[in-house]
């Protein structure tokens, strides 16, 4: 998992043992091994106590930038004037968004079966063309 490593990386980039981070977040030395090694997911509130325990930002978990990362304009809510793309703006950021939602909440067995009806479908487009 690549979660857990960058938060062994994180923890040994700041010389602090498994034990002292056990202390720091409430949260079990073997659990805290677990997740490092890949055995297991650790849920959105366990990853702001351990970035509270690592004393970094939570998106620093996620990102390796001296910085925050740049969020595109449409993921913050507000658009750029220059952007003419379709889902900037009107009807089609509404749309978009409804896909995004619904997306969010199929399975990922659903998202990779339509991915993959897609993808064939694109194929077919272009052997057409």
């Amino acid at each position: 998992m690549i979660i857990g490593s960058r938060l062994r990386t994180l923890r040994n980039a700041k010389k602090l043992s498994q034990g002292e981070i056990e202390q720091r977040t409430g949260l079990l030395r073997c659990y805290i091994s677990r997740v490092e090694n890949g055995h297991t997911i650790p849920s959105l509130e366990t990853l702001e106590r351990m970035a509270r325990g690592l004393e970094v930002p939570v998106y620093q978990l996620f990102y390796e930038g001296d910085g925050p990362p740049n969020v595109p304009a449409i993921l913050r809510g507000s658009v750029s004037e220059e952007r003419d793309d379709w889902a900037s703006c009107g009807k089609g950021a509404r749309l978009f968004s409804t896909i995004r939602q619904s997306l969010s909440r199929m399975t990922e067995r659903d998202r990779s079966l339509l991915l993959h009806v897609a993808r064939k479908l694109n194929t077919r487009k272009r052997a057409a063309d």
